[in-house]
């Protein structure tokens, strides 16, 4: 993914300011907030790998779950008409409406080459 780190399963963004001539960067896809800069793309990489193990250590130390960057929920908002046609064809199927909505992603996702899915 362009301009994207991966490090345990967070993804961190990669950004460079002119103005100041740093790297930086924040996790990406969970509601904390979890930042960090470098002077070199090695430095932002340790950096952004710093801020995973130090966030992942601050919710031990805490007692507290941290957060996932892709739980497997999301809101859709499809509009009525189509949320309403959505539901009577997985009436008409005999499932139910995540499963259509997961095999429309999984179909989409598959034309466009995303084929790495994996069901847990």
């Amino acid at each position: 993914m362009k301009d994207m780190m991966q490090y345990k399963g967070y993804f961190g963004s990669a950004h460079y300011s002119d103005e100041d001539a740093v790297f930086h960067g924040k996790i990406e896809f969970v509601r904390s907030l979890v930042t960090y800069e470098g002077s070199t793309i090695k430095g932002l990489q340790k950096s952004f790998k710093e801020a995973v193990n130090d966030y992942l250590k601050m919710c031990a130390d805490e007692g507290t779950e941290p957060e996932e960057s892709f739980k497997g929920s999301f809101n859709v908002r499809t509009g009525s008409e189509l949320h309403r046609l959505a539901v009577l064809a997985a009436k008409e199927r005999g499932t139910n409406l995540n499963q259509i909505v997961t095999e429309a992603l999984e179909k989409h996702l598959k034309k466009t080459g995303r084929t790495s899915i994996s069901h847990r």
